[in-house]
């Protein structure tokens, strides 16, 4: 059994600063890539960032320059710090992990089941 567990949600202002954290557990034997994705009410799910094993990052254009991944492989965990917050970036954020599970050595995709982060102007 595998689960992704995220924290660090939270209501702040406009301008303001959070640091989500997802952390992996389980029968794991390998992590690929790891992300984050967001969905807002009424709105589909989208990409916000991801992270290879390797550290090679990706953004979506809209978070460029405020929002940072990165991991630490020893914890299995992946990291989001948000900078100048915009109502905008309201939404519930999802950990996602692309990972080997451990005996089976199956590659599969998995969930977390999201945090919530508002922004009040």
């Amino acid at each position: 059994q595998v689960q992704l567990v995220e924290s660090g949600g939270g209501l702040v202002q406009a301008g303001g600063s959070l640091r989500l954290s997802c952390v992996a557990s389980g029968s794991i034997f390998s992590i690929n890539d790891m992300g984050w994705y967001r969905q807002a009410p009424g709105k589909q799910r989208e990409l916000v960032a991801t992270i290879t094993s390797g550290g090679s990052t990706n953004y979506a254009d809209s978070v460029k320059g405020r929002f940072t991944i990165s991991r630490d492989n020893a914890k299995n965990t992946v990291y989001l710090e948000i900078d100048s917050l915009k109502p905008e970036d309201t939404a519930v954020y999802y950990c996602n992990a692309h990972l080997v599970v451990g005996g089976i050595r199956t590659a599969y995709n998995y969930w977390g089941r999201g945090t919530q982060v508002t922004v009040s102007s």
